[in-house]
């Protein structure tokens, strides 16, 4: 038996014995950078709140940090803590504004392909009891269609999408879409891809967006993504993004705050249950430990 399949025993093991996490994991993505994923994460997780979600971000953007700035909230540690630290699952993590948990991935994720069995045992019931904790977990990924993206949207089972008017941007979102297709791995009936439609200066012009990538998704790789809603380029969202705050906070009664609102809601009551939303956090990163 070779390594690969004992840590999959170990991690199998595990998974049996400890109480399985309830909550509910959203992967917020996007095929490039700056089109406001982040800004996009932290206002929403504001508007669980507000609805008396318990809400927890994992920040698995490792070149960038997006949302501790916007919390203005500097982690004392990540998960490497966890991994080679020892540091238990609440400890590493940081309490931005409304009380909304933050964990920083920092490096931890790039190792997770070397670690022993007691460290995978460690991670695995500490991320169980991750899921006991919080009721919404949302993960904000890189940009683009790296291995480590492609990793956290292929194991979530509802991705958010983010994309803009920008022409590169509608581009990239496709690209992102079909390198998810083409995965061996990807499952239409088990990943669902909301899309929200972002900068735009109205309604109209993000459902627009989303027509035009919906029709070549549809067209070329036969699949289904669904429209969630927009965000409106307002003065509100300009001067909390220069602020670097996020705008439900700054500015609640703002059409771009009451934008994330209404996605928030959308999530929370308006969408189908048309996927498996119980998978665990533990499911992404058995992704990670499996390859």
């Amino acid at each position: 038996m070779d390594q690969a399949q004992q840590l999959r025993n170990v991690i199998k093991k595990q998974n049996q014995k400890v109480i399985r996490s309830t909550a509910r994991v959203i992967t917020v993505t996007s095929g490039k950078g700056g089109v406001g994923k982040s800004n996009l994460s932290v206002n929403l997780a504001i508007q669980f709140r507000r609805m008396g979600k318990r809400v927890v971000i994992f920040d698995a953007d490792f070149g960038l940090a997006n949302v501790e700035v916007m919390f203005g909230a500097i982690p004392k540690h990540n998960l490497s803590d966890l991994i080679y630290r020892n540091k238990k699952i609440d400890e590493i993590i940081t309490e931005g504004p409304m009380e909304i948990g933050f964990i920083s991935g920092g490096s931890g994720i790039l190792g997770l392909n070397n670690l022993t069995k007691e460290q995978i045992l460690y991670l695995v019931k500490s991320l169980e009891i991750l899921g006991t904790m919080t009721d919404i977990i949302i993960v904000d990924t890189g940009a683009g269609i790296s291995d480590s993206v492609l990793e956290f949207v292929l194991a979530s089972p509802e991705v958010l999408l983010v994309t803009t008017p920008d022409p590169s941007s509608l581009t990239d979102s496709y690209s992102l879409i079909k390198a998810l297709y083409n995965h061996p791995d990807f499952a239409k009936h088990n990943n669902q891809i909301y899309v929200v439609s972002n900068r735009v200066s109205n309604a109209e012009e993000g459902k627009q967006l989303f027509d035009k990538l919906d029709s070549v998704v549809k067209q070329f790789l036969e699949g289904k993504i669904r429209y969630l809603g927009a965000v409106p380029q307002d003065s509100a969202l300009e001067k909390a993004v220069r602020q670097q705050k996020p705008v439900s906070l700054c500015s609640p009664n703002a059409k771009s705050a009451e934008a994330f609102e209404q996605i928030a809601n959308m999530l929370i009551n308006g969408t189908e249950n048309v996927v498996n939303t119980k998978w665990g956090i533990t499911k992404i990163f058995n992704r990670f430990l499996n390859r």
